[in-house]
């Protein structure tokens, strides 16, 4: 990345932080473009350039810690064993919220109470769980069983959300890595029944 490229991130990235700074502090359908934007430093066109409406602002910080767990992932060597890798993800977003409890909890505030948000939510987690597929793919070659890649991912996925949605749920009351462990001991336990065909 060059340096006008990684300029326009870090622009990009202070925007949103400035954002949900507001968004924390006075609720969201109180804050203003033109807030965000003085907030930022920057003005109204330049913000429109980087986010084309608020409620892309929204998205953008789930999309940030998906792609640091995407990130997590792709740091592990391709030795590492799957389960380990995908590990790393989940540590990912512990880490995510953990850094960022007050953002984390006035964001799915934001998704509840709006519903056009949780649509563009959905896209981005399936796209994100598509690309995710697709390097376990990657890491066995290109020929693995595309099913077990599909279903390793959704798996991933649904851990993920499973786990935030729970501890929003508790409104942060409760440690996020106890959620994740108990989430984890049900599914090795085979505790979680799942549909089976009529014998």
């Amino acid at each position: 990345m060059g340096l006008r490229e990684t300029k326009m991130e870090r622009t990009r990235r202070f925007i949103a932080e400035s954002a949900f700074d507001l968004f924390v502090e006075q609720g969201y359908d109180a804050t203003t473009i033109e807030q965000i934007a003085a907030a930022a430093e920057v003005g109204t066109r330049t913000l429109y350039r980087y986010y084309a409406t608020k409620e892309a602002l929204v998205v953008s910080f789930v999309e940030n810690g998906l792609d640091a767990a995407m990130d997590a992932f792709l740091a592990q060597s391709d030795e590492t064993p799957l389960s380990e890798a995908l590990y790393a993800v989940i540590d990912s977003v512990e880490r995510t919220i953990r850094a960022n409890p007050a953002r984390l909890l006035a964001l799915y505030d934001i998704f509840d109470k709006t519903t056009g948000l949780r649509a563009g939510l959905a896209d981005l987690c399936w796209s994100w769980r598509q690309r995710l597929a697709g390097e376990i793919l990657r890491r066995e070659g290109g020929t693995g069983d595309v099913l077990h890649a599909a279903l390793t991912a959704a798996g991933t996925m649904n851990v993920i959300e499973v786990v935030v949605q729970t501890w929003t749920a508790n409104a942060g009351g409760v440690e996020v890595a106890d959620i994740t462990r108990d989430t984890l001991e049900l599914l090795r336990t085979k505790a979680i029944p799942f549909p089976t065909p009529a014998g």
